[in-house]
């Protein structure tokens, strides 16, 4: 069975979202702080696959909280769902993947 990282960190990059999946909160958030100072893209937030929960960065978080709560609603929503998405696809290439020492 495929183990999946439990949390995501989100960033955009060009337009496109991407994530890189990380085992503890910890390593998010070290990776999320260390998206500020790189030029790996914009850091969104991170995402916790076991309660499906969503935590925006501190300069999204910002701009999150001058919205209507209708508005955050929706973009809580729409970033969730991305985030999804990238997280299965990840799983079908994983479960697409062929182990070396069948060669």
């Amino acid at each position: 069975m495929l183990t999946m990282k439990r949390f995501s960190v989100v960033y955009r990059l060009k337009e496109q979202y991407y994530h890189i999946p990380c085992f503890t909160y910890i390593k998010a958030t070290t990776l999320l702080r260390k998206a500020h100072s790189t030029p790996f893209g914009k850091p969104i937030g991170i995402y916790d696959a076991k309660t499906e929960l969503f935590k925006w960065g501190p300069l999204q978080q910002s701009l999150y909280n001058t919205l209507s709560l209708g508005e955050q609603g929706r973009q809580g929503s729409v970033i969730i769902d991305r985030v999804q998405l990238l997280r299965r696809q990840d799983e079908r290439l994983a479960e697409e993947e062929i182990p070396l020492d069948l060669y």
